[in-house]
């Protein structure tokens, strides 16, 4: 149930997206024990000056292709389980759209099952809604 934020320059293709979004999915189904229905990302395509990172810091170099994906997960993953989801990923999108390994920085943000509503005002990750 992971909730994925995508952030980039603006100026890609559809396909370019496309691609940014399945290679993700792959990577999520792959290493990260998410149900290959389990789909929701937000693409954010930033004007000039608005997606601001060093091209150099832990990693890199960074280019404008840079991407930033920010993953809120339902629960906590272990180490080995992030560090291939990390490297899953970097390969997947290597592939599709063509990005390369250095642009591309991860952020895994963890919740509590009670904090994810899908639909109609129920808090659909428990099994008892009363409180």
């Amino acid at each position: 149930m992971p909730l994925t934020c995508i952030s980039l320059a603006k100026g890609k293709s559809p396909e370019y997206l496309r691609a940014l979004s399945d290679s993700l999915q792959r990577a999520l189904v792959e290493t990260f024990d998410v149900p290959p229905d389990d789909r929701f990302q937000i693409i954010h395509q930033h004007e000039p000056g608005e997606l601001v990172f060093d091209r150099h810091y832990l990693g890199g170099p960074r280019s404008d292709d840079f991407v930033l994906f920010q993953v809120t997960a339902g629960r906590p993953r272990s180490t080995a389980t992030k560090t291939a989801f990390y490297r899953c990923l970097v390969e997947r999108l290597a592939e599709a759209p063509g990005l390369r390994p250095g642009d591309v920085m991860v952020v895994i943000s963890t919740t509590q099952l009670d904090d994810w509503s899908f639909a109609g005002g129920i808090a659909s990750m428990v099994q008892d809604q009363q409180e």
